[in-house]
């Protein structure tokens, strides 16, 4: 279902989307679930709304200028999504509450989780991985590998394997 025209409620439809995430989000992200995934809203629609959102103090940028924005829904964006998130249709927000439910831990894990790879001078590969946090990353690590398909291999497996890793390290260093 996808609401074409009304501004102000395709503000709280990505509002309503940040309040259910309880997480910050990049744009890539709500962009992606609002627009490609589930057609809540136009692509140039949902585009133009996070900076107007943005400008009046409904949502913030709360990751540190290096890495890639992330934004959260502030008091006063919460305050207005209470005083009129009924102007979203019952359906609609049934349908974020599902989506959200069901996909949560997926979408924190994909944008929290970054990895890249390159090829050194002598062959061999240098992989980065690292988990972000709002203000800075929770951990960073770089691995020399002999070859490509190793570099791929943890590039692919980083976001599904990141936070057991995380565990595992935060235990034994403690420990």
């Amino acid at each position: 279902m996808q609401i074409q025209g009304e501004t102000s409620v395709n503000k709280l439809i990505v509002l309503f989307v940040f309040d259910k995430m309880e997480s910050p989000l990049s744009e890539r992200t709500v962009l992606e679930m609002c627009t490609a995934v589930n057609g809540w809203l136009n692509y140039m629609d949902c585009k133009e709304l996070l900076p107007r959102l943005l400008e009046d103090g409904f949502i913030c940028r709360i990751s540190s200028p290096e890495e890639e924005p992330l934004y959260t829904i502030t008091s006063d964006g919460r305050e207005s999504l209470n005083n009129f998130y009924i102007n979203i249709p019952k359906s609609m927000r049934n349908e974020i509450s599902a989506f959200i439910k069901k996909n949560s831990g997926k979408l924190r894990n994909r944008q929290e989780c970054k990895s890249d790879y390159y090829q050194n001078v002598d062959g061999t590969y240098t992989v980065f991985v690292k988990i972000l946090a709002p203000v800075q990353p929770m951990l960073e690590l770089k691995f020399v590998v002999p070859d490509k398909k190793t570099a791929q291999n943890i590039y692919k497996n980083w976001e599904r394997k990141a936070s057991d890793l995380y565990s595992a390290i935060y235990d034994t260093l403690v420990d």
